[in-house]
């Protein structure tokens, strides 16, 4: 196996990196949104269309090329809520439109997403239903022309300020995972309600709210793939989201970890370099290791859906599990390593940990992944 990358996609890469390395730093202490201008900014450095393909608006890049991008701004980017936004604008929403939606949809919305003009909140989560996607409580009554969506949803990522929604709602009751279908749904609609921005601990430019349907009528041209197959675009969706997304902090792990090893080496205490102590210097190593290890993972993720093969949920699952407690251990690595410098807003470590803390919840929780990976493993 060759883990080398090619010339354009270290170029790509760096690009990316020195960038974001211009981003402001974070030192959100409350709910503050992106600005359209940063937003518009993103697109301009492809982000919101990097696995979408150049017919429809966007960069063109597979799965792979679009995790190196996302790691690039991760490492580069000290504002890790808005690179979530984006994330969950592209995979959880971008791409259930670019596979699914019928195409005067597609092509309406995804060169509008991609440019920055339109931005996509994800409705899934429900108040009584987290990990169990199966049965929305939100439900979708046919009529006629189209469906009316009643119920709320509770968690939508970018719901403050979105302009589109992809939702997800039963439409048999009888039918299980099968009688789920998939929408998307315009801001203005008629009966949709945007909530009150939630108070979060972490990914704080990130804004979320719930959001209600109250016979929010949906045209059948917004529906996306077949009514029923909800279910499957679910899934479809966080192959993406669960890969890329997490790329994200792989990016941020190696930017905790440089600046680790920056601290360790000209931190003194007792006349000794920190890095001359074995607990400390192990601990840089676990950090790494868990990089690492995580990186490959998720390479192995990417590579898998870019050549569609069967056993890509495997990976991807792997990574995910992977990334997110690497991301949530190593976080706490760092502010160990830097003492009460690392308690300081100040020094951005401590809204590292904020940041990290929901990585094994979102996208399906750890205790979820380990059992599709049980699960693939016939158990």
């Amino acid at each position: 196996m060759d883990f080398t990358l090619s010339g354009q996609q270290r170029d790509r890469c760096a690009s990316v990196l020195a960038r974001m390395g211009r981003w402001p730093g974070t030192a959100h202490t409350a709910y503050t949104a992106y600005t359209r201008a940063e937003w518009s900014r993103l697109a301009a450095l492809g982000l919101l269309g990097a696995s979408v393909p150049t017919a429809e608006g966007g960069e063109g890049l597979g799965a792979l090329d679009t995790a190196l991008v996302f790691e690039s701004a991760g490492r580069g980017c000290a504002d890790t809520g808005i690179l979530f936004a984006a994330a969950a604008h592209l995979f959880a929403c971008g791409m259930p439109i670019l596979d699914f939606a019928p195409p005067d949809t597609r092509k309406r919305l995804l060169p509008r997403m991609c440019s920055g003009e339109l931005i996509a909140g994800n409705a899934m989560t429900e108040p009584e239903s987290g990990s169990d996607v199966a049965r929305p409580a939100v439900t979708a009554r046919r009529v006629a022309d189209g469906f009316l969506l009643s119920g709320t949803k509770s968690f939508v990522s970018n719901g403050p300020v979105a302009d589109v929604f992809v939702t997800y709602a039963t439409t048999d009751p009888q039918a299980g995972h099968l009688g789920v279908t998939a929408f998307v749904v315009k801001r203005g609609a008629p009966g949709l309600a945007v909530g009150q921005p939630l108070d979060k601990m972490g990914l704080l430019s990130c804004p979320a709210a719930p959001v209600t349907f109250d016979d929010c009528f949906v045209p059948d041209e917004q529906v996306l793939g077949a009514p029923g197959q909800g279910g499957a675009i679910f899934q479809h969706s966080m192959r993406w989201e669960r890969s890329c997304l997490f790329a994200v902090y792989l990016g941020v792990q190696q930017r905790l970890l440089d600046r680790c090893v920056e601290h360790v080496r000209q931190r003194r205490q007792s006349g000794r370099r920190l890095a001359e102590f074995q607990s400390v210097s192990n601990r840089v190593v676990d950090m790494k290791l868990r990089l690492e290890s995580g990186r490959l993972l998720l390479y192995r993720a990417c590579d898998a859906l870019d050549r569609d093969d069967p056993d890509a949920s495997l990976w991807v699952s792997l990574s995910k599990l992977a990334v997110s407690e690497a991301a949530v251990a190593s976080s706490l690595d760092a502010m160990q390593l830097f003492g009460g410098r690392g308690y300081l807003r100040e020094e951005g470590i401590e809204a590292a940990v904020r940041d990290a803390l929901p990585t094994t919840v979102f996208s399906g929780t750890s205790e979820i992944q380990r059992q599709l990976i049980a699960r693939s493993m016939g158990l």
